[in-house]
């Protein structure tokens, strides 16, 4: 029994699931939206031919498909359960797992199921309602939490713990996993690490063991996280960089993410842009951003996804 599904599992029993599958479709759902043969396989310690009827299942229910990522490459097919009515039995209707993501997107949420797979009895917040509850449970402000402003026709969305990210917590620590689906620099996971660190500050405060893991592919990748967190863990400087830093850190990042030639431009195209990227992460590291802000840093390599790459 998987604890912090608190019993959700049994609403999919109007499905026909129950049991280890129950339990799956719902870990499914509430942290990913999607996974791979290997990962159920895992979870199930089932033969292949169990989970690929089982995959097959799902799809000839109309909830589910499975189909080859063209920007992924070494990860075969790609399961994704979108089927609004199980998430509504699991109280996640509007969750965004059920929509279809970028590449790096896919990436990050595999990464994070892998993880919570290998520690499924932690105990984990996985939906953004659970997050913000817990932490106000706490005493704290929401101004200290994580935030993203999506403007729209009907106005502005509000959206916490935006990059919807592995959480857990109990009176003892927060556990906060940050997932590299293959970043070239540690940009991103500098500007994640600035927008918790007043939450885990004032979880410090409250006598919380704070940690972070970082959960990535490659060993590059998993040695970049662990020299940042590791800074983060280490007692704070004389100064912190500036938000100035920390915007074009951020800018930088987001145009690379998301091919945004124009703003690569600015910075004389994508090679000067990474030149620039490297030279703020090293004025960071010599401010002394983040310096203090967690007890306990970690890096964790998937052992199912260490061979994918973007196409």
């Amino acid at each position: 029994m998987i604890a912090h599904l608190n019993g959700r599992e049994k609403a999919l029993a109007s499905f026909g699931w129950t049991g280890k599958q129950a339990e799956w479709i719902a870990l499914v759902c509430l942290h990913s939206g999607v996974f791979t043969r290997a990962q159920w396989a895992r979870f199930a310690d089932a033969h292949p031919e169990q989970i690929r009827r089982g995959v097959l299942s799902l799809i000839e229910r109309r909830v589910a498909s499975e189909e080859t990522e063209p920007g992924l490459a070494g990860i075969g097919r790609v399961c994704r359960i979108f089927g609004r009515p199980v998430y509504r039995a699991l109280g996640a209707e509007h969750i965004r797992h059920r929509r279809g993501a970028s590449p790096e997107v896919l990436m990050r949420r595999l990464l994070s199921l892998d993880y919570v797979i290998e520690h499924a009895d932690l105990p984990w917040l996985p939906t953004e309602h659970e997050k913000v509850a817990a932490f106000e449970a706490l005493g704290l402000d929401r101004e200290l939490l994580p935030v993203r402003v999506y403007r729209g026709a009907a106005g502005e969305t509000r959206r916490h713990f935006p990059v919807k990210l592995p959480v857990a917590l109990d009176s003892a620590r927060a556990l906060f996993v940050y997932a590299d689906p293959g970043h070239d620099t540690a940009t991103a996971l500098r500007s994640w690490g600035t927008a918790h660190r007043g939450l885990w500050r004032a979880l410090a405060r409250l006598d919380l063991s704070v940690e972070v893991v970082a959960v990535a592919r490659t060993a590059r990748e998993l040695e970049r996280a662990r020299r940042v967190i590791a800074g983060w863990a280490e007692p704070a400087g004389p100064g912190d960089a500036g938000p100035g830093i920390r915007d074009e850190l951020a800018r930088i990042e987001r145009a690379i993410v998301q091919g945004a030639v124009h703003v690569l431009e600015e910075f004389g195209g994508l090679q000067a842009a990474l030149k620039r990227s490297i030279e703020l992460e090293a004025q960071a590291r010599r401010e002394g951003a983040g310096r203090g802000s967690i007890h306990r840093g970690a890096a964790w390599r998937t052992a199912r996804l260490n061979g994918v790459r973007f196409r």
